[in-house]
C-alpha cells in the first residue's frame, strides 16, 4: 500500500459500512442516555467501568463493549478503567444547561420504528410513521399524556439548546402584545420578554391544553407570571389577538395547505401591519452542510411537513395575506423570519 492509499483513507465499502450501522449508533446513544451514564459523569467527573454498571444497573462487560463503540465517535473518553465524557456526550445530561437528553429518548420512544417506513414515504408522499402507527403522529403522541410530556420536553429541550444566543441584540418589533403560537412551555416567550428593552411589552402563551399546563413553572421560574397569560386552545381554528405572533418551530411540522389554515388563524385574529415571527432554519442552496437537511429526513419520514428553503417561506407567506420583510441570521442553526399582514 503507497504513502497516497494511506492518506486517502478507508475504502468506499467501510465508509458505507459505518453509514449502514448509523442506526446502532443511535440505539447505543440512547441506551447510555437512558441509563443514566452521561448524568453520572457530567456531574461527577470520571468513573470506571464497574463502578458504572453498579450505579446503572447495567452488566460491566456489555456496557464497556457499548462505551468502547462511542468513544471513537466523540460521545467518550476512556483510560484504563476510567471513562470520562466529552462536551458532546455531556449533553447527554439531563442536568446538563443544553440537555439532549429528552431529546434522545423521544426520538428513540417514538421516531425509531415508525422511521422504518420511510420506504413508504417516498413512495407515496405520505408519512410512513401513519403506517406504522395506523394514524397520524401527533394524533397518537395526543393520545398518551406520558408521550405528550416526551415529546413537549424533547422540543423544549432541543429548541433550547440549538437557538443559544440567537436572541442575543435582537429587538423585538413595535406592538404591546406578543403571543406564542404554539410555544409549548413558554421558553421562547420568556426570552424574548425578558431580552426586550420594553418592561410594560405583555404576553401571551398558547397551545393546547395538556402542553400548556407545564408553562406555569417555566413563568414562575422568571418572574413573568404577571406578564403572560396562558391560552388554550387549537392554532388551526382560532389563536387570541395580538400585536406580534411568535411561531417557533412550528411551520416546519406542517404542509403547506395546514400551515395556511395556521397562518389564516392569525390573519383572522390580527389586523393588517401586525408582526410575524417564524423561528425556523433555512435550507441553504447545493451540497453545504446544514442540520435543516437532516431534520428534514424526519420531517419526510414522520410528519408531512418540511425544512423550507427562503423562496418556499416567501411563497407560503405571500400565498397566505403576508410579506416576508426580512430574514435575520443568527450564530444558532436557526434564523428569525420578520413577515407583515398585509
Amino acid at each position: 500500500m503507497t504513502e497516497t492509499e494511506i492518506i486517502a483513507g478507508p475504502p468506499p465499502s467501510a465508509v458505507m459500512v459505518q453509514l449502514l450501522g448509523g442506526f446502532q449508533v443511535s440505539q447505543a446513544i440512547y441506551v447510555v442516555a437512558d441509563l443514566g451514564v452521561a448524568t453520572i459523569l457530567e456531574q461527577e467527573g470520571p468513573k470506571t467501568i464497574a463502578e458504572l454498571a453498579e450505579r446503572t444497573g447495567a452488566q460491566r462487560d456489555p456496557l464497556r463493549r457499548l462505551l468502547r463503540v462511542l468513544a471513537p465517535l466523540g460521545v467518550f473518553t476512556t483510560e484504563g478503567e476510567y471513562v470520562d465524557v466529552t462536551p458532546v456526550g455531556a449533553t447527554l445530561s439531563e442536568k446538563h444547561p443544553q440537555s439532549l437528553h429528552g431529546m434522545a429518548r423521544m426520538w428513540m420512544e417514538t421516531h425509531y420504528l415508525p422511521f422504518s417506513e420511510l420506504g413508504h414515504s417516498v413512495r407515496t408522499g405520505r408519512p410512513g410513521s401513519d403506517k406504522y402507527l395506523g394514524e397520524r403522529f401527533f394524533d397518537w403522541v395526543a393520545a398518551d399524556p406520558q408521550r405528550e410530556v416526551l415529546f413537549s420536553r424533547a422540543m423544549a429541550d432541543i429548541t433550547a439548546s440549538l437557538r443559544t444566543g440567537m436572541f442575543d441584540g435582537y429587538q423585538l418589533p413595535a406592538g404591546r402584545t406578543v403571543a406564542d403560537i404554539g410555544g409549548s412551555d413558554g421558553s421562547v416567550l420568556v426570552e424574548l420578554l425578558t431580552q426586550d428593552r420594553d418592561a410594560d411589552r405583555r404576553g401571551i402563551l398558547f397551545d393546547r391544553p395538556t402542553t400548556v399546563a407545564a408553562a406555569d413553572r417555566t413563568l414562575a421560574a422568571a418572574g413573568l407570571t404577571d406578564r403572560v397569560e396562558v391560552v388554550a386552545g387549537d392554532f388551526f381554528t382560532e389563536v387570541p389577538a395580538a400585536d406580534i405572533y411568535v411561531l417557533s418551530y412550528i411551520l416546519h411540522d406542517w404542509d403547506d395547505q395546514e400551515n395556511r389554515r395556521i397562518l389564516a388563524s392569525i390573519a383572522a385574529a390580527a389586523v393588517p401591519g401586525a408582526r410575524l415571527l417564524i423561528i425556523e432554519g433555512v435550507v441553504p442552496d447545493g451540497d453545504e452542510p446544514h442540520l435543516t437537511k437532516a431534520i428534514d429526513l424526519t420531517m419526510l419520514g414522520m410528519l408531512t411537513g418540511k425544512e423550507r428553503t427562503e423562496q418556499e417561506y416567501r411563497d407560503l407567506l405571500h400565498s397566505s395575506g403576508f410579506t416576508l420583510d426580512r430574514i435575520v441570521s443568527t450564530p444558532s442553526p436557526f434564523s428569525i423570519l420578520e413577515a407583515t399582514l398585509r
